[in-house]
């Protein structure tokens, strides 16, 4: 596992590494939208969760997604995982349901790695 901060960025090939490794064209990561933060290369987005919690991440403020290292930019990012089921905040699906949430996500994602 990895945790990706501005001061530590990761690259493309790292990730490409990473899929190679563990799920052939993936890599699950989870992001912090408050403290702007990602852990990256779990088996289970569960995994990276419990060590963002660790760190002093807030539950509501971590969302599970997928890397596609491969895919263009625009259609890289899955916003899926078991961690995402949170009907007391509103989210009812494995997926990132609010626009904005995902755009932020979005954000961090593209912030935290060097192409």
């Amino acid at each position: 596992m990895k945790l990706v901060t501005t001061a530590d960025l990761i690259t493309i090939p790292e990730l490409k590494e990473m899929s190679e490794k563990m799920f052939g064209n993936m890599v699950k990561a989870v992001v912090d939208v408050e403290k702007q933060i990602m852990a990256v290369d779990v088996e289970l987005h569960s995994d990276a969760e419990a060590f963002c919690l660790e760190d002093g991440s807030k539950q509501q403020n971590l969302w599970g997604i997928n890397l596609y290292p491969d895919l263009a930019a625009e259609d890289w990012i899955e916003f899926e995982s078991m961690i995402n089921l949170r009907p007391s905040q509103g989210n009812r699906s494995r997926g990132v349901d609010d626009a904005a949430v995902r755009e932020k996500i979005s954000q961090i994602v593209n912030q935290l790695i060097k192409r």
